[in-house]
């Protein structure tokens, strides 16, 4: 097993007890609640006759059903609206803090948590949500947790879980034009499969991953759980700590970051720490990466062909057969030129300030094709709020795009944000399954920011490369 790992330490830092089921008692640090997944576990208290443990280390927002674009009350869904509801009285009865769309602070979980900076190195951080995982890029353990869960952090402020094994991904040499975080993961999961990583946590490491600013490294742990890994993370750095003391938690208190910082650096893996398995890849020889299927594992460069599935193994030439059907694909073509109706820029994986000041390097002064319907929708309200004073929002629009209140939107559409028909999506969100925006005949192409502002520009799946940057009007 692993030793001298990040992992380890903040493991053996929040173990509390090794439970008869062979299981380890995890103390959890923080506690990030949504308005999908927490009703039942605050009804199961209520039935017990039991209080939040610790409300301090619980914070709620709203994201997978909020409207994006009118967020007058109520809600025109009548389930988004009791799911509101039960949210705000839950979190007053327990006396939790809530970023709601009053606040000027709400968004998506995954994304309000790091820029408030509750989100710190050597945490334990849970939520009931499967791309928790996304935390992991500032050295913390980050888990996504089911309902009885989520009770159980409510309830007592741990949890049971079982250790897993540690693998280190080292990225190496330096990404070439085009390439991104988004297309980092989608290379390693392509290699190592949608359920390569079960029974592991990964180490994100190399010359790749330690030059990439703190919204690179979200994006690439945020689909750690897509290769199967119960989570990833990059050990804290002088990036992590720049972003961190500019948050809420610091910015106004340099002395407790610097109180804090010993310990964060404490917990970085050791030189010698021993893995369980390693994997390297050339991050110099990646190009920007697309799916052609309906797993994020079925991706390519954007120059290769879409393999057979005859040439796949053999556990894997069904579903690709399946897949390629219905995103009407056949072997030996390229994504490159494949038509999209729809461009969503958005999502915990790549809807932060830097994924839309890149892709409004590609829009500016350019417009959308006539044929696709594209949005912005921002990770967040202070997002919004940022890119507005930037004047992107302008550069967006003015090409014909929508821009939208901030929300978890097309990502997976449990909101109005939803494909029709048999639509073809060029999309910044980390899922293409068959449905999964909506519509059963839907299509989505995975893809980085800049990618899907190249498609929504060209009508089709595009090289970013072959569109020409240009500097953003200053506002």
């Amino acid at each position: 097993m692993s030793d001298r790992t990040l992992y380890d330490k903040v493991w053996d830092r929040h173990a509390v007890t090794e439970l008869p089921t062979g299981q380890t008692q995890l103390f959890v640090g923080l506690h990030l609640i949504h308005e999908v997944t927490s009703p039942q576990a605050f009804g199961m208290l209520r039935e017990r006759d039991l209080e939040v443990a610790y409300p301090e280390h619980t914070h709620a927002t709203v994201d997978h059903i909020v409207p994006t674009a009118d967020q007058s009350r109520p809600y025109g869904d009548d389930a988004a609206e009791e799911m509101m509801s039960e949210l705000e009285e839950n979190v007053r009865e327990a006396g939790i803090d809530f970023s709601d769309p009053t606040t000027g602070d709400q968004g998506i979980v995954h994304v309000v948590g790091p820029e408030q900076g509750l989100t710190q190195p050597g945490m334990t951080v849970v939520c009931g949500d499967s791309h928790t995982a996304t935390h992991g890029a500032f050295g913390a353990l980050a888990f996504g947790i089911g309902t009885s869960q989520i009770r159980d952090v409510l309830a007592t402020g741990s949890i049971a879980m079982e250790k897993q094994q540690v693998r280190k991904i080292e990225i190496t040499g330096e990404l070439g034009a085009g390439v991104e975080a988004k297309d980092v993961i989608l290379a390693i999961i392509r290699k190592l499969g949608t359920d390569g990583g079960v029974g592991y946590v990964y180490e994100y490491a190399g010359d790749a991953i330690e030059s990439l600013g703190m919204e690179g490294r979200m994006s690439i742990c945020n689909m750690s759980i897509e290769g199967g890994a119960r989570a990833g993370y990059v050990n804290p750095d002088a990036t992590t700590y720049d972003w961190l003391s500019e948050t809420d938690a610091f910015a106004d208190d340099p002395e407790k970051f610097e109180r804090l910082k010993p310990y964060w650096e404490s917990i970085r893996s050791e030189s010698d720490a021993e893995y369980d398995d390693v994997v390297t890849i050339d991050g110099g020889a990646l190009e920007p990466m697309v799916t052609w299927g309906t797993t994020p594992g079925q991706g390519i460069g954007i120059s290769e062909p879409i393999p057979a599935p005859e040439d796949l193994p053999e556990s894997e030439r069904d579903t690709a057969r399946r897949a390629q059907e219905h995103m009407r694909v056949e072997p030996g073509d390229r994504m490159d030129g494949y038509e999209v109706d729809v461009a969503f820029l958005g999502s915990c994986t790549n809807a932060r300030l830097t994924d839309l000041r890149r892709a409004a390097r590609i829009v500016t002064g350019r417009e959308v094709h006539p044929d696709v319907r594209a949005m912005v929708v921002p990770g967040s309200q202070r997002v919004q709020a940022t890119a507005e004073e930037e004047g992107l929002q302008d550069v967006f629009t003015e090409a014909g795009f929508e821009w939208r209140n901030a929300g978890c939107s097309m990502c997976l559409g449990m909101n109005e944000d939803q494909l029709e028909g048999d639509e073809a999506c060029a999309s910044s969100s980390n899922r293409n399954f068959v449905g999964r925006q909506g519509s059963k005949d839907g299509r989505t192409v995975l893809m980085n920011p800049r990618m899907v502002a190249a498609a929504a520009l060209k009508g089709t799946v595009t090289d970013v490369c072959e569109i020409e940057e240009r500097e953003v009007p200053t506002a």
